[in-house]
Formats: C-alpha cells, sequence, structure tokens
C-alpha cells in the first residue's frame, strides 16, 4: 500500500476521526439527526479539510513556527466563509439546517489537528490525500449516525419511509440523548469487529508458523491458539 492509500485507508478505517479518535463531537452528535445533515456537515468539513490541507502544505516553509497556529485558524476560517457562502447561494436548505454549526468548523480540533499533526510536515499530495481520508471517515461517521437516529427515531431513510405503517417512532432517537445511544452502539460494533478481526489474524500467524510442523510443536501450537480464548 502506498502512502497516499493509507492516508486514505488511515482516515477512513484505522484512524476513523468518528469512531476512533473520538473528534469533532459536537457536529456529530448535534446535526445528526438525518441522514442528510449528516451527509451535509461531513462533505462541508472533509472539502474545507481538504484545502485548508493543501493550503498549509503550500506554505509549510513560509509561515514561522511561533504564529503557525494562528496562521493555520486564519486559513481555515478563510475556507469555511467560502464555504459557507456557496451553500447560503446554492443549497439554502441544507445552511439552515446546518446553521451555527457550519461556521463552528473553524475550530473542528480535526482540521486544526490535521494541520499541526500532517499538513505542515508534508507534501501537498499526501496532505490532500489525509485530508480525503479523514474527511471521508468523519462522513461515513456522521452519516451512518444520522441514518440510525433517522430510521430508528423517524422511520426514514434521507426523507423516504422505510418502516411500516404499524411501526411507532422512537422519538428519542432524534433528541440529544438518542445521538449519545447510537454513537455508543456504533463505536461498540466497529470494535467488536476488529476485535474478531484481530483474532482471526492472530490464528492465521499461528497456523503459518507451525505449518508442515505441527507434529513436533503440537502443544506449543495448542498454547498460542488458546491466547485468544483466555484474553476473552
Amino acid at each position: 500500500m502506498n502512502k497516499n492509500m493509507e492516508r486514505l485507508f488511515n482516515g477512513l478505517v484505522k484512524e476513523n476521526p468518528t469512531f476512533v479518535l473520538m473528534l469533532g463531537m459536537c457536529p456529530t452528535l448535534a446535526v445528526t439527526t438525518s441522514a442528510i445533515n449528516g451527509l451535509g456537515m461531513g462533505l462541508t468539513t472533509t472539502a474545507v479539510l481538504i484545502l485548508s490541507n493543501i493550503m498549509i502544505a503550500l506554505l509549510r516553509n513560509v509561515i514561522p513556527d511561533k504564529v503557525r497556529i494562528p496562521a493555520f485558524i486564519v486559513i481555515i476560517a478563510s475556507f469555511v466563509t467560502l464555504v459557507e457562502l456557496l451553500l447560503e447561494g446554492f443549497i439554502p436548505t441544507l445552511y439552515d439546517a446546518l446553521g451555527i454549526y457550519i461556521p463552528l468548523i473553524v475550530v473542528n480540533c480535526i482540521i486544526l489537528g490535521r494541520a499541526e499533526a500532517y499538513a505542515s510536515k508534508n507534501g501537498v499530495i499526501p496532505s490532500a490525500f489525509d485530508g480525503i481520508g479523514m474527511g471521508l471517515g468523519f462522513t461515513v461517521g456522521l452519516t451512518s449516525i444520522g441514518i440510525v437516529r433517522e430510521l430508528l427515531g423517524a422511520g426514514q431513510i434521507f426523507g423516504k419511509t422505510i418502516m411500516p405503517s404499524f411501526y411507532e417512532p422512537i422519538t428519542i432517537f432524534i433528541l440529544a440523548p438518542g445521538a449519545f445511544f447510537v454513537l455508543a452502539g456504533l463505536t461498540a460494533a466497529q470494535n467488536k469487529v476488529k476485535l474478531n478481526n484481530a483474532k482471526k489474524n492472530h490464528t492465521k500467524a499461528v497456523l503459518n508458523d507451525c505449518s508442515g510442523g505441527c507434529a513436533s510443536c503440537s502443544q506449543a501450537c495448542n498454547e498460542s491458539l488458546q491466547k485468544p480464548k483466555e484474553s476473552e
């Protein structure tokens, strides 16, 4: 896997900002009352993240170290203002739905964190892919939470009725507490999948080490294979 693809994979899976790093919780919990709101906020943040990463990578050797954080905030705020005006002009319904959380992208710790940790230390292309990966990971997280909340709380997905007519919506899921319940549930599900994959990879590694010689090292193989079970 080359460096650019690694940045995409890290943002989507390994270092997902929503389910792994737990960053940007304010918009994650506030705007995901529906799938379209989650998708809109995720894509808006992705656009700002990509543009700010590229600009900061271009200026990384020009910005003095002592004023790098204020400089990063000015760059991010400029792109947020640009995106906000575009949303207000071309997608007013989404602009109204997201409201105050669009300007708050300026202080989103995902964007400032990637500027400080990656874009200020790497070239333009890797920084762009880092922005794409982290942005898409954030978008997937917000959209997933929005889908579950909208489905359980309104019986719909992207505004289209999915549940049968006899289904009684669970209103709490489109209220503030519902965001915490769904986030916790999806995070737990992801951790369970990761744990199962880790166990499978461990078992495969042990079997590969013992291939062709298990007759002479059966005791060692059995002990190694039992380790994942004991850790449970």
